[in-house]
């Protein structure tokens, strides 16, 4: 089993460092990758700070992975060594049970295995993320990255981007369609992109007037600043669809008013309990729903769309080496809009070792 070299908490108190974890040997349906980009999700915080419950340590997080194929098992059918290629949030699932069949193995019904913080399903050996040399991840759950896109601004597409698209998708979302998101942040500017780029009017929910040009930038058409009752009050029964990237628990009444007879309000973002007055949805037959992430074949559509509207994430590239600043001005919401972190400062590292 290679040994490769990584970025590790070893607890949930303690601060991420270098640390080495062993890769797999391929299997005859794997694929390696090295690693040259990872994103980094707001997720990664909660789960190597225990937030979203007790980690698993140690833990090397990344779910945001791009990379090159280095080599490839016998069985391997779609990708050669000197492919691109990326890995999300998803590494394994059952791919028996009726979700898997559908392709939508985040739903899987006897769990799916995540990039990292969880177990693989055969040995029960801990998985490790992105923020490594490189990853071995069975051909079903590597994906194809167009070479057309800048690759570092590629890898929050495989966590936000999806988060955003699939709902879009589900929902059938296009032209005469009218779309708000609430929030700017890593997933909310991914929303403006896409719901534009699939033809929408998009407007932002924002609670800052600072974000208003930054919205129309990314191809927001208007921005309410949710926080004006009289702004809110001229907008209500305005929306088809509503994208909520709130990452805690709110109140979803001043949104919900705002959406039309049969109007859908989707959460993306809030894991806490937020509640709901049923007369605001009885009234107009509105609907609050949740959705996570996408399956494998939506997330392969969702690169090539974005490939096809030349759509990445906007990003600050780091070097692994300031990961912890990175959580801290994550955590005060001081980044436009993803860190990405460029894995060959890892190499610089090992080397000067």
């Amino acid at each position: 089993m290679p040994t490769v070299n990584a970025y590790a908490a070893q607890n949930a108190t303690t601060p991420l460092a270098p640390f080495q974890i062993e890769r797999r040997d391929l299997r005859p349906d794997d694929v390696q990758i090295e690693i040259l980009f990872s994103g980094v999700c707001h997720s990664d915080i909660h789960q190597a700070r225990s937030e979203w419950g007790p980690g698993l340590y140690p833990m090397v997080p990344g779910h945001e992975i791009v990379g090159r194929v280095t080599a490839v098992g016998g069985q391997v059918q779609g990708f050669k060594p000197g492919d691109l290629a990326g890995v999300g949030v998803l590494i394994d699932s059952c791919q028996d049970c009726p979700s898997c069949a559908e392709g939508l193995e985040q739903y899987c019904e006897n769990g799916h295995t995540t990039t990292y913080n969880s177990r693989e399903r055969d040995s029960g050996n801990l998985t490790f993320g992105g923020y490594s040399s490189s990853i071995v991840v069975r051909e079903e759950f590597v994906l194809r990255v167009p070479e057309s896109l800048d690759l570092k601004a590629v890898a929050p597409l495989l966590c936000a981007g999806i988060t955003m698209y699939s709902p879009l998708r589900h929902w059938k979302i296009g032209p005469g369609h009218r779309v708000a998101i609430v929030g700017l942040g890593g997933l909310g500017h991914m929303g403006i992109k896409l719901a534009a780029a699939l033809g929408a009017e998009v407007t932002l929910f924002t609670t800052s007037q600072s974000k208003a040009d930054d919205a129309v930038r990314l191809g927001a058409h208007h921005v309410i600043i949710s926080s004006d009752p009289e702004a809110m009050k001229a907008a209500r029964a305005s929306f088809d669809f509503i994208l909520s990237t709130v990452p805690t628990s709110h109140d979803l009444a001043p949104y919900l008013k705002t959406l039309k007879l049969g109007g859908q309000l989707v959460i993306v973002g809030a894991i806490d309990p937020v509640g709901v007055h049923g007369g605001l949805l009885i009234s107009h037959r509105r609907s609050v729903s949740g959705s996570n992430i996408g399956g494998l074949a939506e997330t392969q559509e969702m690169l090539d769309f974005c490939a096809e509207h030349g759509i990445v994430a906007d990003i600050e590239l780091i070097d692994m080496q300031d990961i912890n600043a990175a959580y801290d001005r994550m955590v005060r919401n001081d980044v436009k809009y993803r860190f990405v972190i460029d894995m060959a400062s890892l190499g610089r590292e090992a080397a000067a070792d």
